[in-house]
């Protein structure tokens, strides 16, 4: 049986037999199931910056603009963040963190190709 190709897309290629990553292959026989997981961004840093605005708001009229500065930073800097992507491999030896970005339709892709393989595996 040929090796099938189910995506090839930076860097990633998923067969019928293999799951090329950049830094690691894994062989698809090995596969028992693939799920997609999510690691939300840290928003320490915003919440900080935007609660310093709030209190420089209340130390006069410098204050109120220096305020209106930081919550506007701590607002851009809160929607400019974004949460990393996993594609989780389980196998008998457990669960590996097999690829990582913050492209969610990147991993849900890749995950569906993989998906794709398994059942073409049968």
């Amino acid at each position: 049986m040929d090796e099938r190709i189910f995506l090839e897309e930076g860097g990633v290629k998923v067969t019928s037999a293999r799951f090329i990553v950049p830094a690691q292959t894994y062989a698809m026989s090995g596969i028992t199931s693939v799920k997609s997981k999510i690691e939300p961004a840290k928003r320490g840093g915003p919440i900080v910056v935007g609660v310093v605005g709030l209190c420089a708001m209340f130390a006069g009229l410098a204050g109120v603009v220096i305020g209106a500065i930081l919550i506007a930073l701590a607002v851009l800097w809160w929607r400019a963040q974004k949460g990393e992507y996993h594609v989780l491999l389980h196998s008998s030896s457990g669960e590996a963190k097999a690829l990582s970005s913050k492209d969610e339709s990147f991993i849900g892709r890749v995950v569906a190709a993989l998906n794709d393989s398994i059942v073409a595996r049968g």
